[in-house]
């Protein structure tokens, strides 16, 4: 469990993992669409794609928030969410999925992905 110290330091990292407990908080009830990297730390796909989640982080920053959870240490959204390999990515807009990628990809990929929900208020800046 992440003391108060971790935790707020979580609140600043550009992605910060969040525990299954904040999930519904985080994520379900958030303001703004959120994506979520479903992770794990001995995973080397996971390790490389960290940098394209932080390019994609800063390049939709103020209109989608990007967290990872770990797809181990959390097995009930693991299970809930049908999380058979990491990485996967799935997109949250007002609480529902509405999208989804497994396996690594380009920062290019994902922003074009995500530019196909209308649902998402959503504009990359430029490269």
């Amino acid at each position: 469990m992440l003391n108060k110290t971790e935790n707020m330091n979580a609140q600043n990292d550009p992605l910060p993992v969040i525990p299954a407990a904040d999930f519904s908080a985080e994520v379900l009830n958030a303001n703004q669409p959120v994506l979520v990297a479903f992770w794990a730390p001995w995973s080397r796909p996971c390790q490389v794609f960290d940098s394209v989640l932080r390019e994609v982080a800063s390049a939709c920053a103020g209109k989608l928030r990007v967290v990872k959870v770990n797809a181990d240490d959390s097995l009930d959204l693991s299970l809930c969410y049908d999380i058979q390999s990491v990485p996967t990515l799935i997109g949250f807009v007002r609480g529902n999925p509405c999208l989804r990628v497994v396996g690594t990809a380009t920062k290019e990929a994902i922003l074009a992905k995500l530019k196909l929900f209308s649902d998402w208020p959503y504009a990359p800046t430029s490269p």
